[in-house]
């Protein structure tokens, strides 16, 4: 062999020796990523099946649509309020609880739980506004609820407009608590439900919730309460119906659009005061009042969960709103 050859087949072995070095990192690497994930779905099937015999019923379960759905009844009072939750809150009863708390004194206060939130049943039926509307209707009217002031997070609404024309002879008034508007912009955005999904499936999301910060820390909910909300979160967040639910979003909010509040309805809107992620928002809200007889849009400086820590000042000013609105 010549020394030309015999540099060449040096250079070639060497070359062989790295790549074979390449190849083990590279699957050592794999087999790590395997045996994480593993790990991880392992240890979230178990944490699951343990968290849900240690989770506590509350409220009772109606009949809708061949399911359970959870609602929380607290309060005897002679005027009944029904609360709608914001999107992804995974127990909304224990949630609302502040509120509820110092509601209930004067009001019949009752938490719905629509499905794949709380204690209710999952569902595979399309999370669209109108069967979402429909199936929080069907609830009530199991329970004889037909008089009542509907008060919604977020989402509820997008829900909640649309109820309040379909059902314009039961609802008395409305109070939204940060609630979303038809017309807010960013609400047209295509939302990675697959990539959720897998996270949930795969025991990542329960990672992910461990290591980030606490959601109530600082909040002045009890620590049972606190602990049972979590365990709810790892069982319904991004669950398949709130999936579907996540998939009809910008429909839901499109649908809205040609929406308006009944200007004989009182309508009183609690508003992030300080909302730098949607723009305009508080022009948002006060459009929604301006025909209204008796509107009023109230700003807090607070975050998107008013009601956490801002319950006494929502339950003042309902019964004060609501007393002038007579």
């Amino acid at each position: 062999m010549t020394q030309p050859e015999e540099k060449k087949a040096k250079i070639g072995s060497r070359a062989r020796k790295v790549r074979n070095i390449i190849l083990k990192i590279l699957g050592a690497i794999v087999i790590a990523i395997v045996l994480f994930l593993g790990i991880v779905y392992i240890t979230n099937v178990i944490s699951s099946n343990s968290e849900a015999k240690k989770i506590e019923p509350y409220g009772q379960h109606v009949s809708v649509d061949g399911k359970n759905m959870n609602v929380y009844i607290q309060g005897e009072g002679k005027e009944t309020i029904v609360l709608l939750p914001g999107y992804g809150t995974a127990a909304p009863a224990l949630d609302f609880k502040l509120l509820i708390d110092e509601l209930s004194p004067f009001y019949k206060v009752v938490a719905v739980e629509p499905f794949g939130y709380g204690l209710s049943d999952g569902t595979e039926k399309e999370r669209t506004a109108e069967n979402i509307v429909s199936e929080v209707h069907e609830a009530l009217q199991q329970l004889n609820i037909n008089k009542y002031m509907l008060m919604g997070h977020s989402i509820a609404g997008i829900y909640g407009i649309d109820y309040v024309n379909k059902y314009p002879d039961e609802v008395t008034a409305f109070v939204g608590i940060d609630s979303s508007v038809p017309t807010q912009p960013g609400m047209d955005a295509k939302l990675p439900t697959k990539m959720f999904g897998f996270i949930k499936k795969s025991g990542l999301q329960r990672l992910v919730v461990k290591f980030g910060g606490d959601p109530y820390a600082g909040l002045p909910f009890d620590d049972h309460t606190v602990e049972q909300m979590k365990m709810l979160s790892n069982k319904n967040s991004n669950s398949s119906t709130m999936l579907n639910e996540m998939d009809h979003i910008s429909s839901n909010f499109k649908g809205a659009r040609g929406l308006t509040f009944p200007k004989d309805l009182p309508l009183l809107l609690f508003v992030q005061g300080n909302n730098e992620d949607v723009l305009g928002w508080i022009p948002l809200h006060e459009g929604q009042i301006k025909d209204s007889v008796h509107g009023k849009v109230i700003t807090m400086d607070g975050e998107h969960y008013l009601h956490h820590t801002l319950f006494k000042e929502i339950a003042e000013d309902v019964r004060t709103f609501m007393n002038e609105a007579k």
